[in-house]
This record gives C-alpha cells, sequence and structure tokens, in this order.
C-alpha cells in the first residue's frame, strides 16, 4: 500500500502526528506520504480520515 498526498495539503500537520510511520512534513511545509506497511494501515487510514481537506489518498 502507498500513501499520496495532493496539492490540497495546507501543511496542518495531522497526518504526520497521527501516522508518523507513514507521513513526514517536508521542508516546503507540506505532508509527503510513503509506503504503508500493514501493521501501520488503521493509523494511515486514521490519518487520511482526518486530513481537513481531504488530501490524502491510500492506494495498493
Amino acid at each position: 500500500m502507498n500513501a499520496t498526498v495532493n496539492e490540497n495539503c495546507i501543511g496542518c500537520g495531522l497526518c504526520a502526528g497521527t501516522c508518523p510511520v507513514c507521513f513526514t512534513m517536508g521542508d516546503d511545509g507540506l505532508a509527503h506520504g510513503g509506503e504503508v506497511p500493514e501493521n501501520q494501515l488503521a493509523s494511515a487510514q486514521d490519518a487520511r480520515d482526518g486530513c481537513p481537506v481531504s488530501a490524502i489518498s491510500i492506494e495498493e
């Protein structure tokens, strides 16, 4: 699985705080996704669902 963050990101940091294994905050002030380990799927989904601008997708 892979998590992606689209151009709607406002850099609030909620995803990185919720699931730091899958999301990081870049030097550009925006979130960046990555690979979602199976044991982190629930946390990544929580981050996706909590995103205030619906900028996160999780796909196989």
